[in-house]
């Protein structure tokens, strides 16, 4: 199968023709929720199920998410990423919503060298963050490299998420914290 060299990967040409597709076309698709919708949300399914590495049943990849080339991502069952969301690495599990503007970063900028500015460093190797199932992460929360969000958490809205979730946890703030636990 012949391939196309893209952003340092080997893509195989029916990759590289639905991340055209997505970026070009699916990505500025009318939200899921408008007039026509699930034609909308169905477009930007079927790009993404040629683009992540496992994509369930009934997954909506809503208007304006970025994901790179989709290498690394994993998406369960019945799950959602938010209006404009920003996902790397990541494996995220079933029946998991996610509000708009959410960020999964999977990676850092090197800063080790005092000597040598930051920008020509480069990056950390790719710590891939873990959302297991049934959680509902809330409108612009940021999930850092390596994290892992218990089964049937709560992460509130603009919530720093800098050390794991524990299962059932109801986290907020920067950095975040327990709140509580449901019940």
């Amino acid at each position: 199968m012949r391939a196309v060299k893209f952003k340092g990967f080997n893509l195989s040409l029916s990759r590289f023709f639905f991340l055209i597709l997505y970026y070009g076309f699916a990505r500025h698709l009318p939200r899921s929720y408008m007039y026509g919708g699930r034609f909308w949300k169905k477009m930007r399914y079927i790009c993404c199920k040629h683009l992540f590495d496992k994509c369930g049943i009934d997954v909506n990849i809503e208007h304006g998410v970025f994901f790179g080339t989709g290498h690394g991502i994993e998406i369960g069952d019945h799950s959602g990423l938010g209006i404009n969301s920003r996902i790397d690495s990541v494996k995220i599990g079933k029946n998991v919503m996610m509000a708009q503007d959410v960020m999964l970063i999977s990676r850092n900028h090197k800063h080790s060298d005092l000597i040598m500015p930051m920008m020509y460093q480069g990056f950390d190797s790719v710590k891939p963050i873990i959302i297991e199932d049934d959680v509902w992460i809330g409108l612009r929360a940021i999930i850092l490299p390596g994290r892992r969000i218990g089964r049937g958490s709560i992460v509130g809205a603009g919530s720093v998420i800098t050390k794991d979730v524990p299962p059932y946890a109801i986290v907020g703030g920067n950095p975040s914290k327990v709140l509580k636990y449901r019940e």
